[in-house]
């Protein structure tokens, strides 16, 4: 019965469980951040690369602003 007892408080009293679970939600928190401001700046850089491009193609266009 002791044992039992011991285990249990051993178990209960463990942290490195929860340590790790704290890691990995801010692992996922980091990576949710990260992808959402690499899809808001890709949106932007395609539009300045096809601004550029059509620059490219008419240069008469007034394009140098």
């Amino acid at each position: 019965m002791k044992t039992i007892k011991n285990a249990v408080q051993g178990f209960w009293s463990d942290e490195g469980g929860a340590t790790a679970i704290e890691y990995a939600l801010i692992a996922a928190l980091v990576s949710v951040a990260v992808i959402a401001g690499a899809s808001a700046l890709g949106v932007n850089i395609g539009g300045l690369f096809t601004k550029i491009a059509g620059c490219m193609l008419n240069p008469a266009a007034g394009c140098m602003s």
